[in-house]
């Protein structure tokens, strides 16, 4: 792994991104405690939508859990930074509004070094909200993977076993998504997806077998 100072005299913007289940979260905790370690002021933002573990906690898959501010919209994570703050760290970036990147710009131009991980793709493989932009202007990239569920393979991809497209994402229904490969990912694009309901009473059936 390349290793990077703890403090940026100009600010620095760091993102970590993949499918689910490939443990971006689980990065960001560990960057965020080794900064704890280094005795770095370190404020942690979440979006409020997020609940699925815990109401202000972040909790990656694996149950590591660091304490975190929830937020309604990008500008508040300026309203709530405290002037001893040297890291800022969002997880689930991709949830918020374009407005978050000039936020982590501006951050940056304060010194400080942002950290975001988030899910680089929806579902259908499209590139998610402000992610795209801010994987252009960040310093660093670590875009990481998960594992396929069909084949064992590396997975870059998110694939959601219901249909429903009105909702890009379904927030807390993790049961719904699986990591693929790109091969078992697109071999499906032009298949029609079950309904939730007979995709939760398929899933129950070969669960019985």
């Amino acid at each position: 792994m390349v290793a990077y100072p703890y403090t940026y005299a100009g600010g620095n913007i760091e993102i970590v991104c993949g499918p689910m289940f490939s443990g971006k979260t689980e990065e960001l905790i560990r960057r965020v405690r080794r900064a704890q370690i280094a005795k770095q002021k370190v404020q942690i933002f979440k979006p409020g939508i997020d609940n699925r573990y815990h109401e202000t906690d972040v909790v990656s898959h694996s149950a590591m859990t660091v304490k975190a501010v929830p937020v309604s919209n990008s500008s508040e994570i300026l309203d709530k930074l405290y002037d001893s703050t040297r890291i800022v760290a969002i997880d689930e970036i991709q949830f918020f509004d374009d407005e978050i990147i000039s936020v982590i710009k501006k951050l940056a131009r304060r010194g400080i070094r942002v950290i975001g991980a988030g899910l680089d793709q929806d579902y259908k493989g499209i590139p998610f909200g402000p992610i795209p932009t801010l994987l252009a202007i960040a310093d660093r990239v670590d875009k990481i993977s998960a594992i396929c569920t069909v084949c064992g393979m590396s997975a870059s991809k998110t694939f959601r076993k219901v249909c429903d497209d009105d909702n890009q994402v379904l927030v807390g229904e993790t049961d719904f998504y699986e990591a693929r490969c790109r091969l078992h990912h697109d071999e499906e694009e032009n298949i029609e997806t079950l309904p939730r309901e007979t995709s939760l009473e398929q899933d129950n059936s070969l669960a019985a077998v």
